[in-house]
């Protein structure tokens, strides 16, 4: 990662892979962001509209995106809709 103190890591999964690949970016992409933001913040400043990330893994953590929050250094992961119910509970995408 690079040595700027407002960078991330991000990777996208699924369909967001090829969104990367289509965007030219880097997987993973290091993309430096103004200080503590919110998984929508983040969608916000990659142009990425909020019903293509169903979830969100910070530092190897699933969140629902509307919780993720997302500091300097952190590993971003953009999961997109299509997991499976039990496996939606079980990594923390929903909760019930």
């Amino acid at each position: 990662m690079a040595n700027n103190v407002n960078t991330i890591e991000i990777r996208g999964f699924l369909h967001l892979a090829g969104l990367f690949k289509e965007r030219g970016w880097t997987s993973p992409l290091n993309f430096v962001i103004p200080g503590e933001i919110s998984g929508q913040q983040l969608l916000k400043m990659l142009d990425i509209p909020d019903d293509q990330v169903e979830a969100v893994f910070v530092n190897g953590k699933a969140q629902p995106l509307a919780y993720a929050v997302i500091k300097s250094g952190d590993r971003v992961a953009l999961v997109p809709p299509g997991t499976p119910g039990p496996y939606r509970v079980y990594l923390g995408f929903v909760e019930l």
